[in-house]
């Protein structure tokens, strides 16, 4: 008989796996964080030429795998406007899964996580699948059902382009018996999949900008528009938690320091939705001024603000946090 523990408040999701202490979204990294105790595993997933979905933080590729060095391809390097933003490298929907699967992770920011770059050259690119096989894997073993939390994205673009990330991550995700939460910076395809699944939805929502699918559609709306008690209650209407950059929860100074907190954890909750924060880093490039050498200190201040979950680059800190506070109510 499993347990279930992922329904214990707050929620440790591991973003992009244990992507502190292994490349991001490689099986290594991902198999850590269940090692590690995470509730759940996010890989942010794009699409291949040939309609596999696989796990990149970006559909621009130069900055995560070894694409550099393989001049095989160095035809496909082009540039693209993803987003309203132009970028110049190479893109998962110009490759098939199996030239993906010639190439290997590397570390994004080396000078931050110098520890990780020596991982660079091991690990291929995983697929959904072969992700999803993994934490069923693993979830039998240990028996402990362990959470996917998958983010679509770019989900205008790909729908452009002809290869809608939607109709295959559902297909993928048909008779998992493991807890699923399923995320977006868009709406339109949050609101889309809310008619096609049960499974509940995840409205991402970032301190500055808006959703893309407003920029195409002359939506005025900004992000932040969405936070009010009215925003909050349509997000209600299609999703069941929305997953908010921390500074909307607990703002910073000019210097970097925290100010009061806002009421958004309040409104959320009075709107019956939960709140899951992203991301929680270690390192003191990312921390607020005061908490630099004490990251342990931002999951305590979090915690009692009430979030439902939190994004972390180190599970293992934010889950010695959360027994921690848990063991002291």
């Amino acid at each position: 008989m499993m347990q279930t523990f992922t329904n214990q408040s707050p929620i440790i999701i591991a973003h992009r796996g244990a992507s502190g202490y292994r490349p991001e979204h490689t099986l290594a990294s991902y198999e850590l964080a269940i090692d590690l105790g995470a509730d759940y595993i996010e890989p942010d997933l794009v699409m291949t030429k040939d309609g596999i979905l696989i796990a990149r933080h970006e559909n621009e590729i130069s900055e995560t795998t070894d694409i550099v060095d393989h001049v095989e391809f160095a035809h496909l390097k082009t540039t693209k406007i993803i987003d309203s933003e132009i970028k110049t490298g190479w893109f998962t929907e110009d490759f098939t899964i199996a030239q993906i699967k010639t190439l290997t992770a590397k570390e994004p920011i080396p000078k931050i996580r110098p520890q990780n770059a020596i991982y660079n050259g091991m690990f291929t690119i995983p697929t959904f699948t072969e992700i999803i096989d993994l934490v069923k894997d693993k979830s039998e073993k240990i028996g402990r059902n362990i959470g996917i939390y998958p983010e679509t994205k770019h989900p205008s673009y790909f729908q452009e382009i002809g290869l809608p990330l939607e109709a295959a991550l559902l297909l993928n995700l048909q008779d998992i018996d493991l807890p699923i939460f399923i995320q977006s910076f868009e709406v339109s395809n949050l609101k889309e999949l809310s008619q096609k699944t049960d499974l509940p939805l995840v409205q991402l929502i970032n301190d500055i900008g808006k959703p893309y699918d407003f920029v195409i559609d002359n939506d005025q709306r900004t992000y932040r528009d969405l936070l009010t008690p009215k925003g909050l209650k349509e997000i209600a209407e299609y999703a069941e938690a929305i997953g908010v950059h921390k500074n909307l929860l607990i703002p910073r100074d000019i210097p970097g320091k925290l100010l009061s907190p806002t009421s958004l954890i309040i409104d959320a909750h009075a709107a019956n939705l939960q709140v899951h924060a992203w991301t929680f880093r270690n390192e003191d490039f990312f921390l607020p001024l005061e908490l630099q050498g004490n990251p342990q200190k931002e999951y305590e201040i979090f915690f009692n603000l009430g979030v439902n979950g939190v994004f972390t680059d180190y599970p293992d800190l934010a889950i010695k946090q959360k027994y921690s506070q848990l063991n002291q109510k």
